[in-house]
């Protein structure tokens, strides 16, 4: 099949996902009064998709790379799918927590995976811009999500929310299945479980590049999770204003997406990595004097977006060619750093937020990006 049209359907699919994602923070004050709980205990539900969707990336990375990545891929967005649309005839805190458990077990397959089969796929020399053509479209869906939601759930309900979102995993299902079939997808039968998890590990190099994308997650999650609150506090925009403000992260990041390929040849791999952090940094600088206007802080956005978009897509490149008999395993622990670290910094954030307020929140974690920026040339050698 065509490479363009396999790195479509993958992004469909990583929308579709990263989407799901996020869309519950939004329809949370909905979801609790519907159900008869408080916002505070619906936050359930956050917790109960995101502590299986971090723990079983570890799992579906030797799965994929012993019985095929494809496979695994079509297995899993079945189960997510079913698991969405039980979302959207929950009745109580109990069975809406069950079924997001389940959306997050199997939701934590696919960005891995679809990044490991595109190593598969595609060539160095056309891997990274493959690489962030799927993460823009991946990630626009992040971007979109609260606008998305939002507007559904204003217009229609909070279950309507998710019988959307099932409904396009359905979609993306079916492409899969159907036309994504003639994609070569390697299968590993001697691939074992724990050992290339060990090696990667044991490994210098890749340890060092696995320690940037665990602090970059930290700078960038954290500095994005609480983009949202800090509108709000800023201009006081309801959530479908916020929800467009954030997707100038998705817009950001797609369009690097496309460009990155032609990036990457004329500065160099390290140099666009320095490009996204500096860029990164600049977002968080710009989020310290965003009270001017609205549009100082949709720019912010923007630039978090594109530096996040060069400096993932360049350390996912990287990390393609750590374990090629076993790149799933690899991808999988990539994606386990970075939404791990995710958390981690969405957690200190909240802290430092409460002590010192948004403002130094975001000038602290932009000191630290000029300082993972300096560490990352030090420590991550390029693919050669």
């Amino acid at each position: 099949m065509k490479e363009s049209r396999l790195i479509l359907i993958l992004g469909l699919t990583g929308f579709v996902v990263m989407a799901d994602n996020w869309v519950v923070s939004p329809i949370l004050p909905a979801i609790a009064k519907s159900i008869g709980v408080s916002p505070v205990r619906a936050g359930l539900l956050i917790s109960a998709y995101m502590i299986p969707f971090g723990l079983f990336q570890l799992v579906f990375g030797p799965l994929s790379d012993r019985y095929g990545k494809r496979q695994v891929i079509n297995f899993s967005m079945v189960f997510f799918t079913v698991g969405t649309g039980l979302c959207g005839f929950g009745v109580g805190l109990f069975d809406l927590a069950l079924y997001r458990a389940i959306t997050g077990v199997f939701a934590a397959s696919v960005m891995p995976i679809c990044l490991a089969l595109i190593g598969d796929v595609f060539p160095m020399e056309r891997r990274q811009q493959a690489i962030g053509t799927f993460m823009g479209i991946a990630f626009l869906g992040q971007g979109l999500s609260m606008a998305v939601g939002g507007s559904i759930a204003y217009f229609v309900s909070w279950r309507g929310v998710f019988f959307v979102y099932a409904g396009l995993s359905v979609l993306s299902t079916l492409l899969l299945y159907f036309v994504g079939r003639h994609a070569p997808s390697k299968k590993n039968p001697n691939s074992r479980y724990l050992s290339p998890y060990i090696d990667l590990i044991r490994n210098r190099r890749s340890l060092m590049v696995y320690v940037v994308i665990l602090i970059e997650g930290i700078l960038i999650i954290g500095s994005f999770s609480y983009l949202g609150a800090y509108t709000e506090y800023l201009f006081k925009f309801n959530y479908l204003a916020i929800g467009l403000t954030l997707t100038a992260f998705g817009a950001g990041a797609v369009i690097t997406g496309r460009l990155v390929g032609r990036i990457v040849p004329r500065v160099g791999r390290m140099n666009t990595l320095s490009l996204g952090l500096f860029s990164a940094m600049m977002a968080n600088i710009i989020f310290f004097v965003a009270s001017v206007h609205p549009i100082v802080l949709i720019t912010g956005v923007a630039f978090l977006g594109i530096g996040f978009m060069l400096a993932h897509s360049t350390l996912l490149t990287i990390a393609t060619e750590f374990a090629k008999a076993a790149r799933g395993t690899a991808m999988s622990l990539v994606a386990f750093c970075f939404m791990g670290g995710g958390g981690v910094g969405t957690a200190i954030g909240g802290r430092v937020i409460s002590s010192i307020g948004y403002t130094q929140f975001y000038i602290l974690f932009g000191i630290l990006l000029f300082g993972l920026l300096i560490t990352a040339r030090m420590v991550v050698k390029e693919v050669r």
